[in-house]
């Protein structure tokens, strides 16, 4: 029962109970306990974030992160019910309050005012909370932290050697100092201190998960993950407990809070009640109803037949269980074998069928036409397969450059001839086969008991007949005619071991990915061949260069005999024209006479005379015995002065 100040109870009536009475004592002994623990803690948090930064992929930073937190939460309860005790502590021995002679002083700026005004609402704020809420809260978050930076499921296992025997032997005794203090809290009278049951539970918390690291630590070795696995998961306990006291951190808030009445333990974890042996969560949850709500089941008739019904209702619903372990759901895309004690009876298709129960009938499921790829090398099982963007860039998969090595590729000796002498030569190549169980009956129980592991019947009898294949063949023929029909060769070889083993299995196709020279052989590969190229270019070239000299040649020929014959041509149609002009000249002078003759010295004088300025005398002008008359004014004289000189002499015009 809590105890209320303000309703009379004063010091000396609070000083006759237990609780008040040791809460000095109680007070001083959590203080120490909270400050040992604290730092532990903090050690296991500095030795954690150092071992993190040198060797991350090793246990120890989980371990020391996971035990850091369980210390952590319990440090959290420990304080929280060092702040009761204090209380209590007090209720013995009142202060009377101090009055401050002295006003305070008022700020005179605006700026002053302001920050006045904003700390004090801060401090307001803060005090509503509560000092207790705030350590318990800024606990745990710490330990939440903890667990969340020890939480890596990917952890490879690894020996640890004697230091792993160190740990274990220090992580041990660390247990059983705190199991000596969860004796002596579980021990302590709740008159006297209410809160030692609850420390003790956390203790306990703590006490586990040591046990539990010293255990991992023990049988760590580099091929065992369980241990590694489990130091990850050891935090999940202290941070269930962590995130259950943040919760109830939280829900304080919504409680008034009153200085006079006497504060209850925050720190207070359903999840750690349970750790008790036998375990009893009913019986907590009960108490718990009982103690907060006043509910009380046992006075409810109906939860007591429940009680004495539960063993038989149990039964029945074991024995229904049971027997729907007969009825088995088939997908679509799958086969059943029903097997009736051990002896396979029938197939079954997709859909609902009942029979025997377990284990007097199963049912192995077989695959129904699913289509499966398989790569011949043994590297592919070890890729893990991502899904890669479509804007972004090639994954490395994509990758088929013959100097890049392949995760898929497989080295492959083949034949080589080289000057009339026989040897051999080394290929990698990237051979799939796409497949799929058979349809028929038969070929499901085929290759349900006659093969263990289909994928690894395939591959090896694939390895077989390639190095049985590629024996006989040569790069060039590899890289060329050859690679047509590689394929379907292989394929049919393949299928027809399978079929021979009975082994169920159809070979739906084969594609061959690559064939090329290895990785470190490529660049040279690439040298012969582009030494070949080059000298089938530069025989190409020439032949281009000697084939366009020819044409050339050609090409002038033939430009200068057509234009011989052109000119042959002109000149011979010049001379026909010249001889039929001159014909018909001789004919018009025959029939026209000194017409013609006229005609034409006019015509050739007109040709002759187009661009010049004429004047024309003629002396049959004005009769015999009157001279020309020759109007010099409108008469212009030409450039030549010798001209000028002619035309201005008398009588040279007539």
């Amino acid at each position: 029962m809590q105890v209320d100040l303000e309703e009379g109870d004063d010091g000396a009536q609070v000083a006759r109970l237990p609780r008040f009475q040791q809460a000095v004592f109680q007070r001083q002994r959590l203080r120490r306990f909270a400050i040992g623990l604290g730092t532990l803690a903090a050690l296991g948090l500095v030795l954690g974030f150092f071992i993190g930064l040198f060797a991350p992929q090793t246990l120890w930073p989980a371990l020391l992160f996971n035990q850091s937190a369980a210390l952590l939460v319990l440090v959290a309860g420990l304080q929280s019910a060092w702040w009761v005790t204090q209380w209590r502590a007090r209720a013995m021995n009142p202060l009377a309050p101090v009055a401050d002679a002295d006003e305070a002083e008022v700020p005179e700026g605006w700026y002053e005012r302001l920050l006045e005004d904003f700390s004090q609402r801060w401090l307001m704020l803060l005090r509503k909370i509560g000092a207790p809420t705030l350590w318990l809260g800024g606990w745990v978050l710490l330990a939440l932290l903890c667990v969340e930076q020890a939480w890596n499921l990917d952890l490879p296992p690894a020996a640890l050697g004697v230091s792993a025997t160190i740990g274990a032997t220090v992580a041990l005794t660390l247990a059983f100092g705190l199991l000596v203090l969860e004796r002596q809290l579980a021990q302590e009278n709740g008159a006297q201190w209410p809160e030692a049951g609850t420390l003790a539970q956390l203790t306990r918390m703590v006490i586990i998960s040591l046990v539990l690291g010293a255990a991992c630590l023990f049988f760590v070795k580099e091929t065992s993950v369980w241990p590694v696995r489990l130091v990850v998961l050891i935090g999940l306990l202290p941070g269930f407990v962590a995130f259950e006291l943040l919760l109830r951190a939280v829900l304080s808030l919504f409680s008034p809070h009153r200085e006079q009445l006497e504060p209850p333990l925050l720190a207070r974890s359903f999840g750690a009640d349970l750790l008790r042996w036998p375990p009893q969560p009913l019986l907590a949850l009960q108490h718990e109803l009982h103690h907060r709500f006043g509910i009380d089941l046992r006075q409810v008739w109906a939860f007591t037949y429940m009680r004495r019904a539960f063993i038989p209702v149990l039964g029945v619903v074991a024995f229904v269980g049971w027997s729907l372990t007969g009825v088995h759901e088939i997908p679509l895309q799958g086969r059943g074998i029903y097997e009736r004690f051990g002896k396979p009876v029938t197939v079954l298709g997709p859909g609902l069928h009942a029979g025997l129960p377990w284990p007097l009938g199963r049912v192995l499921a077989v695959e129904n036409g699913v289509v499966h790829e398989l790569a011949t090398s043994v590297g592919e099982t070890s890729v893990p397969v991502q899904a890669d963007p479509a804007d972004g860039p090639a994954p490395m998969t994509a990758n088929r450059l013959w100097d890049a090595s392949h995760v898929n590729d497989k080295s492959q000796v083949i034949a080589s001839s080289r000057a009339d002498k026989q040897s051999f030569q080394i290929v990698n190549m990237d051979v799939r086969f796409v497949y799929r169980i058979g349809l028929s009956d038969q070929a499901a129980l085929a290759a349900t008991y006659n093969s263990a592991d289909v994928p690894t019947l395939i591959r090896s009898t694939a390895s077989r007949i390639l190095v049985h294949d590629f024996a006989s063949r040569t790069l060039d023929g590899l890289l060329g005619e050859d690679r047509v029909g590689l394929a379907e060769e292989i394929g049919r070889a393949v299928q027809a071991d399978l079929e021979k083993l009975d082994s169920g299995v159809e070979i739906l196709a084969t594609v061959v990915e690559a064939i090329h020279p290895p990785a470190g052989a490529a660049n040279a590969y690439h040298g012969v061949q582009a030494a070949q190229i080059g000298a089938q270019a530069l025989i190409a070239r020439e032949r281009g260069a000697a084939a366009e000299a020819t044409h050339q040649a050609q090409l002038q020929a033939s430009i200068a005999r057509d234009q011989a014959m052109a000119t042959a041509h002109e000149i011979n149609a010049t001379a026909k024209a010249t001889d039929l002009k001159f014909t018909a000249e001789q004919k018009a002078c025959a029939n026209a006479g000194q017409a013609f003759v006229l005609e034409q010295y006019l015509s050739q004088l007109s040709q002759g005379l187009t661009n010049a300025r004429l004047l024309v005398l003629d002396h049959r002008l004005g009769g015999n015995n009157n001279a020309p008359t020759i109007d010099l004014r409108t008469f212009t004289l030409p450039a030549d002065p010798a001209l000028s000189r002619k035309t201005a002499q008398p009588g040279a015009a007539h």
